[in-house]
């Protein structure tokens, strides 16, 4: 198996993980956050289906210019990120090893803000969703929400 194999079924693995995190936050408490400088629950999860749409973009187009949008309600971006992963597993199986190694770039406001082979650019799209995700998991106790299992069992659930 090589490394952009490995990408996809690690990928596929993660879904269902971010998608129970993503069900835990209460609609009620998507505006919570611990920190005046922390992103909000809603502004996290909007993120994370975010970088899945900019993810497909690059895949299309070998580029993206990130814009930075208004975050919608909890439930429409819970919906985005479920679609959005959907996509990217699509596209998934249609790339070759020529284009994994591919320059893509990500764009800021129309400048290079980070240019990398496009398999290392969809790692770090997923470890940085990593990162978020446990991040998000950290609000759902405080928000008086249960954290769900990711990796194994959590102190609210099992993980059956």
């Amino acid at each position: 198996m090589n490394t952009r194999e490995y990408f996809t079924q690690c990928f596929k693995a993660e879904v269902p993980k971010f998608v129970r995190v993503l069900k835990a936050v209460p609609e009620a408490e998507a505006g919570y956050r611990p920190h005046p400088r922390s992103m909000s629950a809603a502004d996290i999860a909007w993120l994370l289906a975010g970088e899945l749409k900019d993810a497909c973009d690059i895949l299309d187009k070998g580029e993206v210019n990130f814009i930075q949008r208004p975050t919608p309600a909890l439930s429409d971006s819970v919906k985005a990120y479920e679609k959005n992963a959907a996509a990217l597993k699509r596209r998934l199986p249609k790339i070759r090893d020529a284009a994994w190694k591919k320059k893509a770039r990500f764009l800021v406001d129309g400048k290079v803000a980070w240019e990398a082979p496009l398999g290392e650019m969809l790692w770090g799209f997923l470890f940085d969703g990593i990162h978020h995700r446990g991040q998000l998991s950290t609000y759902l106790r405080p928000m008086g929400a249960k954290v769900p299992s990711i990796y194994g069992p959590s102190g609210d659930d099992p993980g059956h």
